[in-house]
């Protein structure tokens, strides 16, 4: 094998300066290049939060009074977020890894013994159904778009308002529609079909859209039946829910946040009886604790615990179809113009 040679001094002499003196550890130009890669591995909205919790906190002590202090005031899942900007910080800048600090973690774990965190209040089917069967067009025609988009792929808020025209392909039984800038930085797609007259819908507000429009936003400003050409912010996107609520009258209509067309997605798959796995692909979770939550806390799966414990019966699909003659058909149950009738069964097993 041949010995390792260095490469020939006129091939050095074409790399940059920098490249050439990394025997010189102390460089300015390799700390300023390493400090810019360290500065752009923090997120980009939040980076002056997390400067600010890096300059306060370098030892267990320090951290443990602050955070003592603080749990005067604060819930514990903002406790937990400023743990978590603090050790991102000291990770990255320091290489410290608090949550190898023993006192501390306890401590946080303490304050939130007990917590329940308040979550969005969820929209149930019928009340959609009857949102969008009943209100007027001329006034809710944009919040009805909005609610089945954000139903149809469990979308978070900034997720609808950076939805563009180029997003969604209409290929005339459904809608097509692509997320491609998500939190997790993994894009979704989903579809609407053709239920009631979702799309419909969305056809009549899409040609509503001004000819002279500059940019691709889907969701414009919608008044009297006509659209603006002024896009859709994310304070009026997050109130569509709200605006449901309100219009249907239902109670504490402040807990219908915009976090509610996501929970209420998920939600109704899981009272479909959806699994986990599916749950986590379709509203793009990475956490299993997160999908998790919404199968626990589904009626509908309760209810199928219900009955396995006090009953002992399980619910099952049972799809068929049979002829049934007027003569053996109840007395006190009328099929008259009944279509696709279906039938919940407890099958004793």
């Amino acid at each position: 094998m041949e010995a390792f040679l260095p490469p020939p001094v006129d091939l050095l002499s074409n790399l940059p300066l920098s490249l050439c003196t990394m025997n010189n550890c102390e460089s300015q130009e390799i700390v300023e290049a390493a400090n810019i890669a360290i500065s752009n591995l923090l997120p980009t909205k939040s980076r002056s939060l997390y400067d600010i919790a890096y300059n306060r906190f370098k030892n267990e002590n320090v951290l443990l009074a602050y955070f003592s202090e603080n749990a005067k005031n604060y819930k514990s899942s903002t406790l937990w977020a400023q743990y978590s900007m603090v050790k991102s910080c000291l990770i990255i800048y320091d290489n410290i890894d608090i949550s190898k600090f023993p006192k501390l973690i306890a401590f946080l774990k303490r304050t939130g013994d007990g917590y329940q965190a308040k979550k969005s209040k969820i929209l149930t089917k019928s009340e959609i159904d009857r949102f969008l069967s009943s209100a007027d067009d001329k006034e809710f025609l944009m919040i009805k778009v909005g609610l089945i988009l954000g139903i149809a792929g469990a979308c978070r808020t900034d997720e609808l308002v950076n939805l563009t025209v180029d997003d969604i392909e209409d290929v005339r039984s459904s809608l097509s529609v692509k997320i491609p800038n998500t939190k997790t930085k993994i894009p979704r797609i989903f579809v609407v079909t053709d239920v009631g007259n979702m799309l419909e819908l969305f056809r009549k507000y899409l040609s509503l859209r001004p000819p002279h429009v500059k940019h691709k936003r889907l969701f414009l400003y919608y008044k009297a039946g006509k659209c603006s050409s002024q896009p859709v912010g994310k304070n009026t996107m997050g109130k569509i829910p709200s605006v449901v609520a309100s219009y249907l009258k239902l109670p504490d209509v402040a807990c219908y946040t915009g976090h509610c067309l996501r929970r209420s997605s998920a939600t109704l798959l899981a009272d479909a009886g959806v699994d986990i796995t599916t749950i986590k692909r379709h509203a793009g979770w990475k956490s299993t604790t997160v999908a998790e939550g919404y199968v626990e806390n589904s009626i509908e799966n309760k209810t199928k615990i219900a009955n396995q414990v006090l009953v002992g019966t399980t619910t099952s699909a049972i799809t068929k179809t049979v002829n049934v003659s007027e003569s053996n058909i109840p007395s006190h149950i009328n099929f008259e113009n009944c279509t696709n009738v279906t039938f919940n069964l407890n099958v004793n097993k």
